[in-house]
């Protein structure tokens, strides 16, 4: 099921300024020994330069040691170093996702925790761990609200794994909104989830899914490799989406906007690209 899709923004281009200039590839819902889309996907990464941000459910079925090296290693296993990633629930069917955090090391932030936070070029990246604590006064959302404020950046992008918005399967996770408030309090712009096993992308809205115009746009980005699942309802502010094939999101991040160009598996199956400056 593929919708309609903005038009093409000259994506990839010669910037202005090229040392602002940073590449970022986004996905989830990865590898699994019983699909060969990590292969796809990965094969695609390979020839797109610049950091990954993974969100979540990275080794399918249960986030195993095993799992790790046996389902996303041969697949995705090449590209670690240059990936920050943060959990999903399939991470933590094994207890404390420890092979998760064994596997990443310091790309996963500290042991045991699953939010951290660093800069990238002009933007402020923050990966969050929404498989624990989100709520309001929680040490995570306490963190975030900390982090924001010692990082002031007019461009700020957030991933984690179960998305506040969504119209595929598993839907909205309405648990999310205290750590969307506090981004979107510091005037965030982009937020990246997995969880449903498509691509969407939302208009700008606010954490009780209202449009504004100088709200946070979010990517659900959860084609990365394992099964597939179809978007089955409308969402309020869903733009676009797609469910009939892999693929992965490529975001070129500017001193002050960004664009975003999807990138499936199959060339011409689907497109969906656009830009928008920083608020």
């Amino acid at each position: 099921m593929a919708f309609a899709a903005c038009s093409d923004a000259g994506l990839e281009g010669p910037p202005d300024d090229p040392g602002r200039i940073e590449y970022v590839t986004a996905v989830a819902d990865v590898a699994s020994c019983t699909s060969s889309g990590d292969e796809a996907t990965s094969a695609i990464v390979d020839t797109l330069p610049g950091l990954i941000l993974m969100a979540g459910d990275i080794a399918y079925e249960s986030g195993t040691a095993e799992q790790f090296a046996n389902c996303y290693q041969p697949s995705w296993g090449r590209h670690r170093e240059r990936t920050r990633p943060a959990p999903g629930n399939h991470e933590y069917e094994t207890d404390g996702a420890a092979p998760y955090y064994q596997y990443f090391g310091a790309n996963a932030g500290p042991a045991g925790r699953g939010y951290y936070s660093f800069n990238h070029g002009a933007w402020h990246i923050v990966s969050l761990n929404s498989n624990i604590d989100v709520s309001a006064g929680s040490p995570q959302e306490t963190w975030l609200r900390q982090d924001l404020a010692a990082n002031p950046s007019r461009c700020i992008l957030a991933f984690w794994h179960h998305p506040l918005f969504s119209s595929g399967f598993h839907g909205n996770t309405p648990e999310m909104a205290p750590l969307w408030r506090a981004l979107e309090e510091f005037g965030a712009e982009i937020v990246i989830s997995g969880h449903d096993h498509h691509y969407e992308r939302f208009a700008p809205q606010s954490a009780d899914g209202t449009a504004n115009p100088r709200g946070i746009r979010q990517f659900v980005v959860g084609g990365g490799g394992a099964s597939l699942f179809p978007a089955l309802f409308f969402t309020a502010n869903s733009e676009t989406r797609f469910d009939a094939g892999y693929g992965v999101l490529r975001l070129t991040l500017a001193e002050s906007r960004y664009e975003w160009r999807f990138v499936p598996v199959t060339a011409g199956s689907f497109s969906d690209s656009g830009s928008r400056d920083c608020s």
